[in-house]
């Protein structure tokens, strides 16, 4: 850090981002090439030891020669320990095993003082291990991360459950999560997508081969996985094409590719339909202006680009999915059910930067695309309207993309107070960039 001049930001060198909001250029940033490793996974213990920028990726390749995986895995390959946990991760192990961070049992932590401590739930820096979720760096970077991991078999067993409202949907949901299991068959994995206001699907997983007799089928090639929940009543998936099973298409968003289209998906490098392909081709036209030049030659209004992750209680998830499609108007979205984790003793730990009420269901609503809106496109209308219906419905939105809010109103929503107070004990030189300077004025 000491070659970062002061009054510059530190921030992290890094190869990949799955970040959604842009950033001001910066001078100078950590070189932390060299922290992308698995140290150690104990196979007795259940645990792993990672760098923080260790993609999922590598990790998975790690554990699941071991029959182990993390809690949750997020959705995307290049996705780190170190930004799952310091930005919130999710997938559809999260309705009983809570988000990333809640499997963390240790984390070494690069402070703004430039100092590495070690924070634990209960050591000395336990205010910080509690605080460093959702606080995108703005209390220091992850260098090594232990976590817990779980048992798992080679295969998975899908069955695609089809409703007509959101209303049959959260009946099941709120089964599953109170019983553990569906129609007599344990459940160790839940999400879905809302194609459409009278035709949602979710998806119950179960480890295991269970009653299924066909081979296992995959979606790396021709077939696209998001098709098949439509398509098939059950399916059967290796564990690691399971966990993948959205990377190779970001979940629908290659559809922007042209890689819906069998003949242009034939042409395109197996290896290259990945997320981050995708991210850096996004990235490129963020850059140029590309679609919003050729939506100029065609005379088509300027495009919102309405690229969030929300968190509603489950019983409110009718009511925010109806005025989404009513002012947005955005399908599919991807649904996925989650709760705090429960400890040892019953009761969810905490977490002040992102406050999710312990006991409570919420569900995950991810939509990622663009909005026709005009010559107001800039200014965000569609994303306030999302911030401030979101809040109405007592939810929280995820800060990896674009955020407008206020002031005042984000300092109650992410207890920026607290952050205030860890900042002056970790970073009394303010070499950190804040939460809110990060995620609303992109610095």
């Amino acid at each position: 850090m000491a070659s970062i001049s002061p009054g510059h930001p530190v921030r992290l060198a890094k190869r990949t981002s799955n970040l959604f909001r842009p950033r001001d250029p910066v001078r100078g940033a950590l070189d932390v090439r060299g922290l992308d490793g698995v140290i150690a996974i104990d196979p007795v213990a259940r645990t792993a030891d990672v760098q923080g920028m260790c993609t999922y990726e590598d990790l998975v390749d790690a554990t699941l020669p071991h029959g182990l995986m993390p809690f949750v895995v997020p959705q995307l390959r290049t996705i780190t320990l170190g930004g799952a946990v310091t930005g919130l991760g999710i997938e559809s192990t999260s309705f009983r095993n809570g988000l990333p961070h809640e499997s963390v049992l240790e984390l070494d932590l690069l402070t703004g003082a430039g100092e590495i401590v070690t924070a634990t739930p209960d050591n000395e820096h336990a205010d910080l291990f509690r605080s460093f979720p959702n606080s995108y760096g703005s209390l220091g970077y992850a260098t090594r991360l232990r976590i817990a991991l779980e048992p798992v078999p080679g295969e998975v067993w899908l069955r695609h459950l089809a409703f007509h409202d959101s209303t049959e949907l959260a009946a099941v949901v709120e089964e599953v999560v109170a019983t553990g299991t569906w129609a007599g068959q344990r459940v160790d994995a839940m999400d879905g997508v809302a194609f459409a206001p009278d035709d949602l699907r979710l998806t119950l997983a179960h480890w295991g081969r269970g009653p299924y007799a066909g081979a296992p089928s995959s979606y790396t090639g021709q077939q696209i996985y998001y098709r098949s929940l439509q398509e098939r009543s059950e399916d059967l998936l290796t564990t690691y094409d399971y966990l993948w099973r959205w990377d190779t298409d970001w979940f629908w968003c290659s559809g922007a590719f042209g890689l819906h289209d069998p003949r242009v998906r034939r042409l395109w490098p197996r290896r290259w339909r990945r997320s981050d392909v995708y991210h850096k081709l996004v990235g490129l036209d963020r850059r140029y202006g590309i679609v919003d030049r050729i939506d100029r030659w065609k005379g088509r209004p300027q495009r919102e680009r309405v690229i969030q992750d929300v968190e509603v209680p489950l019983e409110r998830l009718g009511e925010f999915l109806t005025w989404f499609d009513g002012e947005v108007g955005m399908r599919p979205v991807w649904l996925c059910p989650l709760r705090l984790r429960s400890g040892a003793g019953g009761g969810a730990r905490p977490w002040p930067t992102y406050p999710l009420e312990p006991g409570r269901t919420y569900v995950n609503a991810g939509f990622w695309g663009t909005v026709p809106v005009g010559p107001d496109a800039p200014s965000g209308p569609l994303n306030r309207a999302i911030e401030e219906r979101v809040e109405a419905l007592d939810g929280h939105k995820s800060l990896y993309s674009e955020a407008f809010y206020d002031p005042e109103t984000f300092d109650r929503l992410y207890d920026t107070d607290n952050l205030t107070r860890l900042r002056e004990r970790y970073d009394p030189d303010s070499r950190l960039t804040t939460l809110h300077d990060k995620a609303v004025r992109r610095r």
